[in-house]
């Protein structure tokens, strides 16, 4: 059986896929405030967003570096990695 948080994002995807018929719209709205009254789903990314337990910090660190050398990010979020980094002693 494929994860909750899996079926919440297709079903998500369905509604707001112009593709989809308004009556499998409606499906994916019961079916997704069902998923969401489980105690499972509530939550899950917002919970797990600050975690960084079993991340590996060298992974992580790469990461923040590419941050800093991607023209297409802001400066917002390089001072942020830069921050990071400099906490972590990796720069």
């Amino acid at each position: 059986m494929p994860l909750p948080t899996r079926q919440a994002g297709g079903h998500k995807a369905a509604i707001n896929n112009p593709r989809v018929s308004d009556e499998a719209k409606e499906h994916s709205r019961q079916a997704l405030d069902e998923l969401e009254s489980e105690t499972g789903t509530q939550g899950t990314r917002a919970a797990g967003a600050d975690d960084d337990e079993g991340k590996d910090e060298v992974r992580q660190n790469a990461g923040f570096k590419a941050t800093l050398k991607n023209p297409n990010v802001g400066q917002q979020a390089k001072d942020h990695a830069q921050e990071v980094l400099e906490e972590r002693g990796a720069l």
